[in-house]
């Protein structure tokens, strides 16, 4: 059974940092691609960042390039996200999900079959 596990979110003063976990299980972690996406109140799904496990590859979107790093340690079967300098903007419900690295083409969600509960990030100002 394929799960991803998103912990790590918070209440956050704007400026400082999180670092958001996915633990995936129930497949093969190097074939796949990792994204973090989230959804903030009133507003629609929005891709992040996203990291192909096997080449190390990585994608932001603008809004948080410079600011967060994904990344994977192979051997936990894990992916980060680390949020620096923090804005309120950011206050969202991040999400993680995986889909075959040959299918995924980042910002677009279509090929990530799989996805988990979200975690929920709060920035105050």
């Amino acid at each position: 059974e394929v799960q991803l596990q998103a912990s790590g979110g918070g209440l956050v003063q704007a400026g400082g940092s999180l670092r958001l976990s996915c633990v995936v299980s129930g497949f093969t972690f190097d074939d796949y691609a990792i994204g973090w996406f989230r959804r903030a109140p009133g507003k629609e799904r929005e891709a992040v960042s996203c990291i192909s496990v096997g080449d190390g590859t990585t994608h932001y979107a603008d809004s948080v390039k410079g600011r967060f790093t994904i990344s994977s340690d192979n051997a936990k079967n894990t992916v980060y996200l680390q949020m620096n300098s923090l804005k309120p903007e950011d206050t969202a419900v991040y999400y993680c999900a995986a889909g075959y690295s040959d299918y995924v083409i980042f910002p677009y969600p279509y090929a990530l079959d799989y996805w988990g509960k979200g975690t929920l990030v709060t920035v105050s100002s």
